[in-house]
């Protein structure tokens, strides 16, 4: 809340370098922002009497978007690559999809491993375990499982991080 939306009777007063100025009433507090053209702002709503403080309101809201975007600017995406393969797969195709996942794995991403099922390629989810085992042995000095394999509906999936990420 901001300068004439406070309706307390009186106030906690802190000043503009943080100083204590004691309990006042709100007009007398308001006055005193105006005086200094500043914005009196409620801090503490819930505090006995309210705790409200004089500050350049549209400074201190550009400071906190300053400082979010700074923290945006700072924090790492982690891509999440997804390679879907059948249980039925080609040899030479398990090795087409190994060299995309080093590839994705060496650029820092993490990698999504689905298998999907087809009509009564369900009933045999062994064949896909399988899959996985030697998919693993052919890129194991590149990542490492995160999420073992799970089924999700029709298709069995497998998350796998970048080895380097896991020494961190």
């Amino acid at each position: 809340m901001l300068n004439e939306r406070i309706r307390d009777k009186e106030v906690r007063l802190i000043g503009v370098d943080g100083e204590q100025l004691g309990i006042v009433s709100s007009t007398e507090a308001k006055q005193l922002a105006f005086d200094k053209d500043l914005d009196l702002v409620k801090i503490s709503p819930k505090a006995k009497p309210p705790v409200c403080k004089i500050m350049d309101y549209s400074k201190y809201k550009f400071d906190q978007a300053k400082k979010a975007k700074e923290a945006r600017k700072k924090q790492k995406t982690i891509d999440v690559k997804e390679l879907r393969l059948s249980p039925n797969i080609d040899k030479h195709d398990i090795d087409v999809k190994v060299k995309h996942a080093i590839k994705f794995l060496k650029s820092g991403a993490k990698l999504k491993l689905s298998i999907r099922f087809r009509g009564r390629e369900l009933s045999n989810t062994g064949v896909a375990h399988k899959i996985i085992a030697d998919f693993m042995t052919e890129i194991e000095e590149y990542g490492v499982i995160d999420k073992r394999a799970k089924m999700e509906g029709r298709s069995m999936t497998v998350f796998i991080s970048p080895k380097n990420e896991v020494k961190k």
